[in-house]
């Protein structure tokens, strides 16, 4: 049980760390960091359940709000660009202006 957790939590955070590094579409690269932050979550929350760690689990919901509002912002600013008419993949942005 132990490795195929900590396997599904290497093999999310992979794809991740791909999507982050091969898409050129900002939507695509926050849904790469998702997968990252959720993988290192999952590895969290099993830890400190085989430990039993309040302080691991606390810590866990701490970084699922986090990521919530990364996403909120993340996304926020994807649909300023594309209301803007910007192109809104990672090579064409240079600077963001107001």
């Amino acid at each position: 049980m132990t490795l195929s957790i900590w396997g599904v939590s290497v093999l999310l955070f992979l794809a991740g760390l791909a999507m982050v590094v091969l898409r050129r579409q900002l939507l695509a690269m926050l849904l790469g960091l998702e997968l990252m932050i959720n993988s290192v979550n999952i590895a969290l929350v099993y830890t400190g359940s085989l430990w039993a760690d309040a302080e691991a689990l606390s810590a866990a919901l701490l970084i699922l709000a986090i990521a919530a509002a990364e996403v909120v912002v993340g996304l926020s600013l994807i649909l300023k660009l594309n209301g803007a008419g910007a192109p809104v993949d990672s090579s064409g942005l240079s600077e963001l202006k107001g």
